[in-house]
C-alpha cells in the first residue's frame, strides 16, 4: 500500500493529479482491541472535499508514508491523523463515532424477564457516544448489572431515572412483553393483557412477589378467591372480583336445536345483567355442555326450570316464543 500511494505521488509534477481509474486505491482496515474494525476509504476521500484529486493533501504532511504512526482518539482530538479535517468544519468531528466505528444493536439478559434489545443508533440519535462511553460503559463487553443495582444509578440507570429519560421502573420500556393466553377446558381461552395492566400499575406490583418472571404453576378459581394469584388485586376493592367471570371469561350467546320447534336461544349478556355467573355454573349447568334437557324436565325443576318456576323468573310453561 506505501509503495502505491509513492507511485502516485511520483506522479505528481504540479500539485494535483486525477488518479487513473487502473490504480488501485485501496481501502485501509483499522483493528482496535475495544471499539472494533475502522474502515478507511482511499477513493471516498479523493473524490470528496478540499482533498479532491490531491494525494498530497494528506500525504505526506499528515500522514507520513515513510514512518507511519497509529495515533489515539486523544491525539486526533488536538488535530494529529484524522482529526486534521474531521474537526467539525472541514469534515464531520470526531465525535461522531458512529460514522466510523461500527455500532450493532445488543441483547442482555433473557433468563426472566425476557431479551432486552440495546438499539446503538436510536441512542446515538439523541446524545453523542461520550455520553456514555466511558464513563458509564466500558467501550466492549461489560460485566451485567442488575436492576437493583441500575435503581441506584449504575449502567442504564444513571440515565434512566425519570428525569433525563424514562425511569427504569418502567420495565415495558425495554422488555418485551405480550399477552399471555391461557387454555381453559371448560371455559375457553382465557387471555391476559400486560397493556392493559401496565397501564394502570407497575410491573413490581406484581413481579416477582405474585408471579415469578418465567411461567409459573397454574392456579385454579377457588385459590383466586381466597386472595392467590390474580385475587391479590381482584378482591371487588382494588379491581373487579374474579367472581366477575365475564370480565375474563368468554361468553357467548347460545342457541339449542329442537326439532319439533324453533331452535331454543339461551342469551348470557340478558342473564349476567341480573345473575352472577355463580348462580347457574357449575351447580345447574356444567361449564362444559352436556346432555339436552327436554321440556318435561324443566317443568319438574331441572335445567332452565330451576329457575323459571313462576317465582323466581317467568315459568317454562309460559308463552313459548319467550325462549323460541
Amino acid at each position: 500500500m506505501r509503495l502505491l500511494v509513492l507511485l502516485i505521488l511520483a506522479a505528481v509534477t504540479a500539485g494535483r493529479v486525477t488518479p487513473s481509474p487502473a490504480l488501485d486505491l485501496r481501502d485501509v482496515t483499522f483493528r482496535t482491541k475495544e471499539l472494533g474494525t475502522v474502515l478507511f476509504s482511499h477513493n471516498s476521500h479523493i473524490t470528496k472535499g478540499k482533498q479532491k484529486n490531491d494525494c498530497k493533501a494528506c500525504h505526506d504532511k499528515i500522514f507520513d508514508m515513510k514512518q507511519p504512526v497509529r495515533h489515539t482518539m486523544a491525539a486526533m482530538e488536538q488535530g494529529k491523523s484524522c482529526g486534521a479535517c474531521h474537526d467539525g468544519k472541514s469534515a464531520f468531528p470526531l465525535a461522531d463515532c458512529i460514522k466510523c466505528h461500527p455500532v450493532k444493536n445488543i441483547v442482555l439478559g433473557g433468563k426472566e424477564a425476557g431479551a432486552v434489545a440495546f438499539t446503538h443508533r436510536e441512542h446515538a440519535a439523541r446524545q453523542p457516544c461520550t455520553a456514555c462511553h466511558p464513563a458509564t460503559f466500558l467501550a466492549g463487553k461489560n460485566r451485567p448489572v442488575g436492576m437493583a443495582a441500575m435503581e441506584k444509578g449504575k449502567s442504564c440507570g444513571a440515565c434512566h431515572d425519570g428525569v433525563k429519560a424514562f425511569g427504569v421502573a418502567k420495565c415495558a420500556g425495554c422488555h418485551t412483553v405480550s399477552d399471555i393466553s391461557f387454555k381453559v377446558r371448560a371455559t375457553g381461552v382465557v387471555t391476559f393483557t400486560h397493556k392493559a395492566h401496565a397501564g394502570r400499575h407497575p410491573c413490581h406490583q406484581c413481579h416477582p412477589r405474585i408471579y415469578r418472571y418465567v411461567k409459573s404453576s397454574r392456579v385454579g378459581m377457588a385459590a383466586m378467591e381466597q386472595g392467590k394469584s390474580c385475587g391479590v388485586c381482584h378482591d371487588g376493592k382494588a379491581a373487579f372480583a374474579v367472581t366477575d367471570c365475564a370480565r375474563c371469561h368468554p361468553v357467548k350467546e347460545l342457541t339449542f336445536p329442537v326439532r319439533s320447534i324453533s331452535d331454543a336461544r339461551f342469551s348470557h349478556k340478558s342473564h349476567l345483567a341480573t345473575y352472577g355467573c355463580k348462580v347457574c355454573h357449575p351447580k345447574v349447568y356444567p361449564l362444559k355442555r352436556g346432555k339436552p334437557v327436554g321440556m318435561a324436565a324443566m317443568e319438574q325443576g331441572k335445567s332452565c326450570g330451576v329457575c323459571h318456576n313462576g317465582k323466581a323468573a317467568f315459568p317454562v310453561t309460559a308463552s313459548c316464543d319467550f325462549c323460541h
